[in-house]
């Protein structure tokens, strides 16, 4: 049992998915609306079923085609959360919502054992404590006892800072256990010259998309240190000559600063910065120019043969809107880990423990592991 079939709900290009299965499961179906992130999943996941297409005309006739009378044991995605909750300004007629009930609806079909919720880290803010509430109502009524812990990606082997809000659920006499973290973390340079697949290929990664066009923007990309970028003015007058400054009054510009950093290089010592869904927020770290998709892909954990599918900017899209891979398959490996509990428990005295429910303040506050300083 430690090894699950799963569906993937919302799956994008399937980072969330491509990890579940370098945990030893298997994913049988994906839901995903856009044609090209769609396309991505099913070019990496030849043997699961995809649903191109609105989740709302997947019908239970249409799923149970689909499955073709294989067990669900898992429903895994990232079902849009924020407009869940009825309380104060909620909408219910809000299509978040809609979304969100379509994710239950699959999971009230399927009968599966767990379920995973990804989402940002907003989800968890004091103001969205009723959309919280509401959604653990939804599973509790299902029978599943759940918890909520905010992950931070470099701490499960992720070349990358990221954090996401993981919301995991199970009907197993089990606690919920969430992955341990990783003691070594892993750096941009580590992985930044490790593109090539076992048959010597390099996928996505065409360096003349990645040239900077721009005559002034490559001058100054010359002149920034790996590592470094320009977001303030002792910024600017630490790396540009004053003929490649920026034409802007610093003393009007709010909080004395951009609000993005410009000209960011990565730096081989750390992790990356979160990749973003387009290729102009990071450059390369020596290279004077940006990062190819590959790179962005290596940065979030993805396989070197894992290929996106679709136009340039389709596949930044994908890369940065995806679940790192390798933070799916430590979410993957502590799902087989509650299997095994499960059944330690069903073979013992404890076979009818009981789950104590905790308050959606107690799963709030502990939520937030990795800055446990920040709780108040």
């Amino acid at each position: 049992m430690s090894k699950i079939n799963f569906i993937d709900v919302f799956s994008g290009a399937g980072g969330l998915s491509c990890g579940m299965e370098l945990a030893g499961h298997k994913c049988v179906l994906g839901v995903e609306i856009d044609k090209h992130a769609a396309s991505t999943f099913a070019h990496n996941h030849k043997h699961a079923e995809v649903h191109c297409g609105d989740i709302r005309e997947l019908t239970p006739k249409r799923l149970k085609e689909l499955l073709n009378g294989k067990k669900v044991d898992a429903v895994i995605g990232g079902p849009p959360c924020q407009g869940f909750s009825t309380a104060g300004k909620g909408d219910p007629n809000d299509i978040r919502n809609t979304l969100f009930r379509e994710f239950v609806r699959i999971v009230r079909n399927t009968s599966p054992n767990f379920v995973v919720i990804e989402n940002v880290t907003g989800i968890l803010a004091k103001k969205n404590e009723a959309t919280l509430s509401d959604i653990f109502k939804q599973f509790e009524k299902l029978g599943f006892h759940l918890d909520v812990q905010v992950m931070s990606s470099e701490e499960y082997g992720v070349p990358e800072k990221r954090r996401r809000t993981i919301i995991l659920g199970t009907k197993l006499n089990t606690e919920i256990n969430f992955p341990n973290k990783r003691k070594k973390i892993v750096t941009v340079g580590d992985v930044i010259t490790d593109l090539k697949t076992k048959k010597g290929e390099i996928h996505n990664h065409d360096e003349s998309l990645a040239q900077v066009r721009s005559k002034i923007d490559l001058d100054r990309l010359k002149h920034i240190p790996e590592g470094k970028g320009i977001r303030y003015q002792k910024d600017e007058e630490a790396y540009l000559p004053k003929r490649l400054r920026f034409d802007v009054n610093w003393d009007e510009i709010l909080e004395g600063r951009f609000r993005q950093t410009k000209y960011q290089r990565l730096d081989r010592g750390l992790p990356s910065p979160t990749i973003m869904t387009h290729r102009y927020s990071y450059f390369h770290p020596t290279e004077h120019r940006y990062l190819t998709q590959r790179e962005a892909a290596k940065m979030q954990s993805f396989p070197n043969d894992f290929v996106f599918m679709g136009p340039i900017s389709a596949q930044w899209r994908q890369i940065g809107n995806a679940v790192p891979p390798l933070l799916g398959k430590a979410i993957g490996q502590t799902i087989s880990k509650m299997c095994k509990a499960h059944l330690e428990n069903e073979d013992t005295s404890d076979k009818k423990k009981r789950i104590q429910k905790k308050s959606i303040n107690t799963i709030r506050e502990k939520a937030f592991v990795y800055k446990k300083k920040e709780v108040k």
